[in-house]
C-alpha cells in the first residue's frame, strides 16, 4: 500500500498533466547554499544592470521557507510555449514567449486550479504559487527536481524537448515524494550559444551578463536611448531575443505547444517594420492589452524600432 506522500505526489502530478503542464518535479524545501554564492557573485559584478529589484529579498530568494513560512516541498512545473508558426521575414523580431497571451495570466490560472484540485483531492494544503513574479530561483529548483540542467545560455534545458518552457513554482506545506536532482550537464563542449550571441552576453562557465543581453535592452532598460555601442548588434530584435535558443542543438526536439492562450497574435507574425512604425498608441493598447509586449509599453517598442532602423 502506498504511503500518503506517495499518494499525494501521484495526485499532484496527475493534476498537473491534466492542466497542461508538460513536466512536474518535486524537491524538498531547503536553503540553496551554492546558488546563494553564485547569485551574490553575479550581483557584485553588476551583471544585472539597472535591474535593481534583483538585489532585493536575497534571503528569501535562497530559502523558500523564509519566503513562505511552513513550506516543506517545492513543486516545479514546466509549461511548453514553443510555437508551430513563424514570423514573416519583414516582421520585427519578437521573442517567441511573447507571441500569445501574457504567460503570467495563463500560468497563474493553472496554478490556482492546481492548488484548488490538490485541496479537493488531498485536504487542507497551504501553498503559494509563483511564475516569474517573486524572489524564487526557479531554474535551481527545476534542476533539484530532476527536470533538466542549466545550459551555458542560462536557460533550463530538458533532454526531451529543449528549453522553450515557462517555469512555475508552487510552495506547499506538506511532505511529498522527492525526485532525484539532475546530476549531469548535457551541454558538453558545445559553445553554439556563446558563439552566436549578438552582444557577447554569454560568457564561459555558465555566466550570462544580463546587462549586455538584447532582452535587457529591449525590455528592462527604461532609458530613452539604448547605448550607441550596441548599434548594429540587435539583428532586428525589438522585444527579447531567442538567438541562444535557436542555435541550441537540444531544441531540435522542441514540439509545438497545445495551449490555446499561447496562440500567436496575427499582428506579431505579420506586421512589417513600417506598419509597426505608423501604429498609434491606442491601437497598440487594444491589440496588446493581454500581451507581454505591454511591459515595455508603446514608447519602449517605438524606441526599439528606431534603434534597429538606425543601425
Amino acid at each position: 500500500m502506498k504511503s500518503l506522500p506517495e499518494q499525494h505526489t501521484a495526485i499532484i502530478k496527475s493534476l498537473a498533466a491534466e492542466l497542461g503542464f508538460t513536466y512536474c518535479g518535486i524537491a524538498r524545501a531547503e536553503k540553496l547554499e551554492a546558488d546563494a554564492r553564485r547569485l551574490e557573485a553575479w550581483l557584485n559584478k553588476g551583471m544585472h544592470g539597472s535591474m535593481q529589484y534583483m538585489e532585493n529579498y536575497f534571503d528569501l530568494r535562497i530559502d523558500p521557507r523564509e519566503l513562505v513560512p511552513g513550506t516543506r516541498s517545492v513543486i516545479t512545473l514546466l509549461c511548453n510555449y514553443f510555437p508551430a508558426e513563424h514570423q514573416a521575414e519583414s516582421a520585427p523580431r519578437i521573442a517567441t514567449y511573447a507571441w500569445g497571451e501574457d504567460y503570467h495570466l495563463v500560468i497563474r490560472d493553472k496554478l490556482s486550479a492546481l492548488l484548488e484540485g490538490m485541496r479537493h483531492s488531498i485536504g487542507a494544503i497551504q501553498g503559494r504559487g509563483f511564475v516569474d513574479s517573486g524572489p524564487v530561483l526557479e531554474r535551481s529548483w527545476a534542476v533539484k527536481s530532476g527536470l533538466g540542467w542549466v545550459g551555458k545560455n542560462g536557460n533550463l534545458i530538458t533532454k526531451q524537448q529543449g528549453s522553450y518552457f515557462f517555469i512555475a513554482t508552487l510552495l506547499v506545506d506538506c511532505e511529498l515524494m522527492y525526485d532525484d536532482p539532475m546530476a549531469k550537464d548535457y551541454c558538453g563542449s558545445c559553445t553554439r550559444c556563446i558563439d552566436a550571441c549578438p552582444t557577447e552576453a554569454i560568457l564561459p562557465n555558465k555566466v550570462v551578463d544580463g546587462s549586455k543581453c538584447i532582452s535587457y535592452f529591449t525590455i528592462e532598460l527604461k532609458e530613452l536611448m539604448i547605448p550607441e555601442e550596441m548599434s548594429g548588434k540587435f539583428d532586428n530584435w525589438v522585444f527579447g531575443c531567442d538567438v541562444c535558443q535557436e542555435v541550441c542543438p537540444w531544441n531540435r526536439f522542441s514540439r509545438p505547444n497545445t495551449e490555446s492562450r499561447f496562440e500567436p497574435l496575427p499582428e506579431i507574425l505579420e506586421l512589417s517594420t513600417k506598419e509597426w512604425e505608423v501604429m498609434e498608441e491606442s491601437a497598440f493598447k487594444k491589440i496588446f492589452g493581454k500581451s507581454p509586449l505591454k511591459r515595455t509599453k508603446f514608447s519602449g517598442i517605438q524606441r526599439n524600432l528606431r534603434f534597429i532602423q538606425n543601425k
